[in-house]
């Protein structure tokens, strides 16, 4: 992913101030220590909390810039609280229930929609003095870092769990809520019977092993921009870490992500092929087929057989899909409000949920995909507006060929797509919003800079300009 520099200050020498101490530290505080908060129970409220602080920074500015497009975005929320007027209202083929029972659903996806705009806000907001682009490119690659030590973490100690501080604190029949389990009970993996026996599927520091996929997949360019660069040792280590990432990958029985990975490829060869950088995409085809023989080399290749031919979860996502299509055909404009348990199961409408089973049957309609929980939830206005805004940050974007350029272009690709599959609240989101950023801010700093070069060359004063203010092509250091 070569290409030209990513801005006027990324190879100034870095401040050695705490991280703490300067502005952007809750963006450090919310990738860099996500292990902790994974361990103290609090991972899945961190956004909401990092929100807090942001917001106040936000607030002391004279003035708050926004992205291109942010104007479907605040369009979106306000229909997200528009359509909670329909909260009441049970179409045919859910369970009755009442309002009080949806608003725990509607408050965390408001939260979460919300926290991800003051991030989105916020990391756009931050100078290059403040907050190089260089440090949250590095940091989102050390997030992904964190990821695959997660994975191999529930591949070595798939029984792995324990109970969390916050998971203590709270009374025992919350804390024993199967929702409230996937925020605050820390476990290196999901167990689950997807080939006909009991297998564990990886998801620390993520509650699930669908969301543990979602950010590995978004954060893979990320990391090829920051570790893949600069010295021979840095190479061979970010090397290693991508070929170990290959073992949870495949032993997360995730057929979304290995899609999600197919096409990041694609998109990777396709960018760098137009640019002419022939050395990248040979680099990157010698990956790929590293990659493929380390499946079909080792029993990782029958496990990925297996899960292909284990494919009963597609019963299951299609009923949920066709009833979600359904429940929205009687409020198709404004949505539900929220999700919905639909009747029955994909076997049989008499299966249900029961005290021994309180997963048998009533699945979650919009559990299989963001587009479709946003479907049910706030119907097809909803769903115009969320993705097109993510349309809107792809073509404004679409002609920036730095690195940036490629790891955020793909990270809003890699969201459209999963968008189909996975849900995206809060980590997801969050990380594709800081792609947006850095994407803003990569454009904002070509054109000044552009702007400089113009008027120094008009009367001629080039070599009057500020130390960095021209861009010279260069890797990430």
């Amino acid at each position: 992913m070569a290409g030209p520099p990513l801005g006027t200050d990324l190879s100034a020498p870095r401040r050695a101030a705490s991280s703490f101490a300067r502005p952007g530290w809750p963006l450090t505080a919310l990738l860099v220590f996500f292990p902790l908060w994974w361990v103290l129970g609090l991972s899945a409220l961190m956004p909401f909390l990092l929100a807090v602080p942001m917001v106040t920074h936000l607030l002391r500015r004279q003035s708050v810039l926004v992205p291109p497009g942010f104007g479907l975005w605040v369009l979106f929320l306000l229909w997200v609280v528009a359509s909670t007027v329909m909260l009441g209202y049970d179409p045919p083929g859910t369970l009755p229930a009442p309002v009080t029972g949806r608003l725990v659903s509607v408050a965390f996806n408001l939260a979460g929609y919300l926290s991800a705009t003051v991030v989105l806000l916020y990391a756009v907001n931050l100078t290059e003095e403040e907050f190089p682009r260089r440090r949250l490119v590095r940091q989102l690659g050390a997030f992904f870092v964190t990821v695959v030590a997660g994975g191999l973490l529930g591949l070595l100690a798939p029984r792995f769990e324990f109970t969390s501080p916050v998971e203590m604190l709270l009374p025992e029949r919350v804390a024993r809520d199967v929702f409230v389990q996937s925020l605050v009970h820390p476990a290196a993996s999901q167990v689950q019977d997807v080939l006909g026996f009991t297998t564990p599927r990886p998801s620390a520091p993520f509650g699930f092993t669908n969301m543990w996929g979602y950010a590995i997949a978004l954060l893979v360019g990320w990391f090829v921009v920051g570790y893949l660069r600069g010295s021979v040792a840095r190479k061979l280590a970010g090397t290693a870490i991508l070929a170990a990432s290959a073992f949870p990958i495949v032993y997360s029985l995730n057929r979304g992500l290995w899609l999600g990975l197919a096409i990041a490829a694609v998109i990777a060869v396709v960018r760098m092929a137009a640019r002419g950088n022939v050395a990248a995409v040979g680099g990157l085809v010698v990956g790929v087929l590293a990659a493929g023989a380390l499946v079909l080399g080792t029993p990782l290749t029958g496990l990925v057989q297996e899960r292909l031919d284990n494919g009963h979860s597609n019963d299951i996502r299609t009923f949920t899909t066709a009833r979600t299509i359904d429940a929205v055909s009687h409020s198709p404009v404004i949505g539900l409000g929220s999700t919905r348990a639909a009747m029955g199961s994909a076997n049989s409408i008499a299966v249900g949920q029961e005290s021994d089973c309180p997963r048998c049957g009533n699945p979650t309609l919009g559990s299989n995909g963001q587009l479709w929980a946003i479907l049910i939830a706030h119907g097809v206005g909803g769903a115009l507006l969320f993705v097109g805004f993510f349309l809107k940050s792809l073509w404004v974007y679409r002609r920036d060929r730095t690195p940036i350029g490629d790891a955020g272009l793909l990270a809003i690709v890699l969201s459209l797509y999963f968008m189909f599959v996975y849900n995206a609240l809060p980590m997801p989101l969050i990380i594709v919003f800081l792609s947006i950023a850095l994407l803003w801010r990569n454009k904002q700093a070509q054109e000044e800079a552009d702007s400089r070069l113009e008027g120094s060359s008009a009367d001629g004063s080039a070599r009057s300009l500020p130390p960095g203010a021209r861009l010279r092509p260069g890797p990430v250091r």
